[in-house]
């Protein structure tokens, strides 16, 4: 499919966006059983049409990008389900194509001027390992292991024409300096989005400021920001981030509940003060500096839907 209208080329337009909401949260209320390893890269495998209907979902609450469900859809994952890097990479193909389908029906059924973009999901290697090390960033691997990793992801969600790339939920720095010669390499744009161990410092303890020192030069990364952290964190990360920082920022956090990796189950938010929505925090986050927003964990089409109201007040798209 040919690609749409650059994601930089949108935001220098002065276009904010509202990206979609959780993928994996949807697909269970659609009876889906993720308790498995490949997680949401499991239903690529089993009810395809189910991550469509998801994608048409949130296009339909208002979200303007759809975020592929190919955050734990690697050639290694597949692999343990005996499936050839050749067939694990259709999938990887597949996933880019349900969003896009849902694109195309969402605009026959709505037309809109409203851009809308499909990012190609690029989750991080502890994605795979599928032990919360995502929220850790203590996994060691070379330059070269990290790329060769991601590589043929990345590969495969460029030839099936995604937008853009959403290289996400990084908690390591050494892993964002390879996906960085990555994005170079393929001469794709990429949002870079990170998990925090507090409002300075993403999970593996590296400071904000010296993520934002790395990407900074690069002009394929068009947005830098955090996803998969706790609501009531954001604000405070979007303030260090704006301080040092002349990209668009973008800010796709959970629900407003914690999630334990050990027990792979959600609770009350730990902080349990401030304004607990995303459209509640929309105005606070885009004075921030956020340009595009959206939610993980267990936020839904409503939450999407609210978000894109207070975003978009009286546009009827």
């Amino acid at each position: 499919m040919p690609r749409n209208i650059a994601l930089s080329t949108l935001l220098d337009s002065g276009q904010d966006l509202v990206l979609d909401g959780a993928l994996a949260t949807e697909l269970e209320a659609h009876g889906c059983d993720l308790e498995d390893a490949l997680w949401s890269a499991k239903v690529l495998l089993e009810q395809p049409h189910l991550i469509k209907q998801v994608h048409r979902d949130y296009f339909d609450a208002g979200a303007s990008v759809a975020i592929t469900a190919s955050y734990q859809a690697t050639p290694q994952g597949f692999a343990r389900r005996g499936l050839g890097e050749r067939e694990a990479l259709d999938l990887v193909a597949l996933s880019v194509q349900l969003a896009d389908q849902a694109r195309r029906e969402h605009a026959e059924a709505n037309p809109s001027k409203r851009p809308l973009l499909v990012a190609g999901s690029v989750g991080p290697y502890g994605a795979y390992l599928a032990d919360g090390s995502e929220y850790r960033g203590d996994y060691t691997l070379s330059r070269a292991d990290f790329m060769e990793f991601h590589r043929p992801r990345i590969a495969a969600l460029v030839e099936a024409g995604a937008d853009f790339l959403a290289c996400e939920t990084l908690p390591s720095f050494a892993e964002a300096e390879a996906l960085l010669a990555l994005v170079a390499e393929f001469d794709v744009e990429s949002w870079f989005t990170f998990t925090l161990r507090d409002a300075e410092h993403i999970s593996d303890g590296t400071p904000l400021a010296d993520v934002v020192a790395l990407l900074s030069a690069e002009p394929r990364v068009a947005a830098v920001g955090v996803n998969c952290v706790p609501l009531d964190l954001v604000t405070s990360a979007l303030g260090t981030l704006n301080e040092v920082s002349d990209k668009p920022l973008v800010a796709y956090p959970n629900s407003g509940e914690t999630y334990d990796a050990v027990t792979k189950t959600w609770g009350p938010s730990a902080g349990g003060h401030g304004t607990t929505t995303l459209a509640g925090n929309a105005a606070d986050w885009r004075d921030r500096g956020a340009r595009l927003i959206g939610g993980c964990c267990r936020t839904t089409p409503r939450d999407i839907e609210d978000l894109a109201a207070n975003m978009t007040p009286g546009d009827p798209s």
